[in-house]
């Protein structure tokens, strides 16, 4: 791949992820505030610990694409200001797009730069940005399985969901 064909995945990767932005912020207001604390295992995430991941991680993957360089994850501890799913939306939508445009920005030769995962791999720029969409999806997939189980209703993601038809 030459930095030319990178930049042209990236813009594709880029726009996708700004459809699935969407589809992530309804399944994250679709969250009952009253069952925050649901957990289907001890292993997972409570439902306002995966909302705080979900709203802090996908522009925490963006900017370190941009900046080249992967720093620690954020804090999705209380100390995160993030209590409840209109926090979390909130705050996805003044952080998230804003570091998309900053990837979006990124020439070509800057994407297929190998930037260092926290010591777990190397990849170019423009695959991290692949991962990190796959990453948000993952993770808004958990979200939205747990969704029913909290007495909640599940949104449209790709279409119309059981609850919305």
């Amino acid at each position: 791949m030459n930095a030319t064909e990178a930049k042209t995945i990236a813009d594709f990767l880029a726009a996708d992820f700004l459809n699935e932005m969407q589809a992530t912020q309804r399944v994250i207001a679709a969250v009952p505030t009253d069952h925050l604390d649901y957990q289907p295992d001890a292993k997972s995430k409570t439902g306002l610990g995966l909302v705080r991941h979900i709203a802090l991680e996908d522009a925490w993957f963006l900017n370190c694409i941009a900046n080249g360089a992967f720093t620690s994850p954020p804090d999705d501890s209380d100390a995160c200001g993030i209590m409840s799913p209109a926090d979390a939306v909130a705050r996805y939508k003044e952080k998230t797009p804003a570091a998309l445009d900053r990837v979006r920005a990124m020439s070509g030769e800057a994407l297929m730069k190998d930037i260092d995962l926290l010591g777990m791999m190397q990849a170019r720029g423009v695959d991290l940005l692949a991962m990190a969409m796959k990453h948000s999806v993952h993770h808004r997939g958990q979200l939205s399985s747990y969704l029913r189980a909290m007495g909640g209703q599940v949104p449209g993601i790709y279409g119309p969901s059981a609850d919305t038809q």
